[in-house]
């Protein structure tokens, strides 16, 4: 018999969980005897020891579901060695984890959560990992779970602003979420159709831009669309260091970065232009089919290891076939979205302006 503890930390996704199913359910058919504990909250229950024994019938009818039934909380990695309130964070988390008597912790997570999965990891527990995020920014698998699902959302809204785009006239911008990379927005506004695509990859010139929609106009057409990454950046802002672009962009007066290319881009232009957030729609809802496939795969997988004793790593999906990768291998690493890339390519080929 086995004794496993899950936890999900960071930002809700789509899948989550789907994949705590795929865990639960193959641990079980592999050993009925299988204890599998709830750790509540991601980190923040491991910390204080909020966890409870999960029954067999907790884990049926969640494939659906969004969100996750253990709920999660952000903890930040760069805190994890800070003593707060005479609380010794990695002590408590090893000590809970030993009080629980597990032979292994499953970590479902982003980049943060896969840093502190490692720390555990080289302090000696006993640590499996799944890769979720809608930013789809987790190194060492080619896809995350909640990906797709993000994916899905981002272009129906896309898809729904077209009809009012074309019926007025005008120029939308639709913020995708991403601040570091912009799998997301690329993947969407290819899929959606946008005209313009702006990424944190390939900072943008607020005059290509311009000229982008000034040509398309001379073309004939009265409408553009663009995609735009929360966290895109202009070619100025690129050159910047990180503490002083932190400081510009936390002095700006705009809510976000589309906002203030509305105003730049309506001034070089004098086209109305509108900006639609959706969001955490984005994040929200059920998994969609590819996203719960993956998360199957990604759960009974991770199974797998810890039925070989297998630890320290991160399960993947790389080459179409899921794989395990070490901890070490991928912690502290962002996967971000070469610009040279094939869907880059191809997204240029069809005549997709970056802003450059």
């Amino acid at each position: 018999m086995k004794r496993v503890g899950i936890l999900t930390s960071g930002g809700d996704c789509q899948g989550l969980n789907a994949a705590i199913r795929g865990v639960a359910k193959a641990l079980y058919t592999a050993d009925g005897e299988t204890e599998i504990y709830g750790i509540r909250n991601g980190y923040s229950g491991l910390i204080n020891g909020d966890y409870t024994k999960m029954k067999k019938s907790d884990f049926s009818g969640i494939l659906t579901v969004g969100g996750t039934i253990l709920g999660t909380s952000r903890q930040p990695f760069k805190l994890m060695r800070v003593i707060d309130d005479n609380v010794d964070k990695v002590e408590n988390m090893k000590e809970n984890y030993a009080k629980m008597q597990l032979d292994c912790l499953v970590i479902l997570g982003g980049n943060g959560t896969h840093k502190t999965a490692n720390l555990l990891s080289s302090e000696g527990l006993n640590v499996v990992t799944l890769p979720k995020t809608i930013d789809n920014d987790v190194w060492g698998t080619e896809m995350t779970f909640g990906f797709h699902s993000a994916v899905d959302i981002a272009t129906q809204v896309i898809d729904n602003i077209h009809t009012t785009a074309t019926s007025h006239g005008r120029v939308f911008i639709v913020e995708v979420m991403g601040h570091k990379v912009g799998w997301l927005t690329l993947y969407a506004g290819i899929a959606g159709g946008a005209d313009i695509i702006l990424l944190p990859e390939i900072p943008y010139n607020i005059d290509a831009v311009a000229k982008e929609i000034d040509k398309r106009e001379s073309e004939g057409k009265n409408f553009s669309i663009l995609a735009v990454a929360e966290g895109a950046l202009s070619q100025e802002e690129a050159k910047m260091k990180k503490k002083e672009l932190k400081a510009v962009r936390a002095s700006m007066p705009y809510p976000s970065v589309s906002y203030k290319l509305a105003k730049e881009l309506g001034d070089k232009t004098g086209h109305e232009i509108r900006v639609t957030v959706p969001g955490h729609f984005q994040r929200g809802g059920s998994p969609c089919a590819y996203d719960r496939v993956l998360c199957t795969r990604l759960g009974t997988a991770a199974a797998e290891l810890i039925k070989n004793e297998k630890y320290g790593y991160m399960v993947a999906l790389q080459n179409q076939r899921i794989v395990p990768v070490p901890l070490a291998d991928v912690a502290g690493k962002l996967k971000k979205v070469p610009i040279d890339s094939d869907i880059v390519m191809s997204a240029r080929d069809l005549g997709i302006s970056f802003g450059v």
